[in-house]
């Protein structure tokens, strides 16, 4: 469980990583795409609901946040994937995919982290 007290420099750079990419998305969706696109705002809405239920001090939702890292793992992954698949190649693509991959490498080791912790 992330608490306020465990909140570092690892989470900032997951809370970054995150909200450039919800950011990104929910920018193509809305300002670039004519008319908006939906899957765009919904995936930029997806990581923000994400980051909220990982980080966010709601008591209910605490004895879960393993298992909310590992779904937003497994979301970021999906949507790099599915950009390999269908997506437009353009600089910011590029640069939104490689905060991805480092944001799924930050939740990792996030996990790794807190594994040690709790095993010491």
């Amino acid at each position: 469980m992330t608490t306020a007290s465990k909140f570092g420099a690892l989470q900032w750079v997951i809370v970054i990583l995150t909200v450039f990419t919800a950011g990104v998305h929910l920018w193509i969706g809305v300002v670039v795409m004519s008319p908006p696109d939906l899957i765009f705002v919904l995936n930029g809405i997806g990581y923000l609901g994400l980051l909220g239920l990982l980080y966010l001090p709601i008591g209910a939702v605490a004895p879960y946040r393993h298992g909310v890292r590992w779904v937003l793992i497994a979301y970021t992954a999906i949507t790099f994937f599915a950009w390999l698949f269908i997506g437009a190649r353009s600089t910011l693509a590029y640069i939104d995919k490689a905060a991805e991959l480092a944001l799924i490498i930050c939740l990792w080791l996030e996990w790794q982290q807190g594994r040690r912790n709790a095993a010491a």
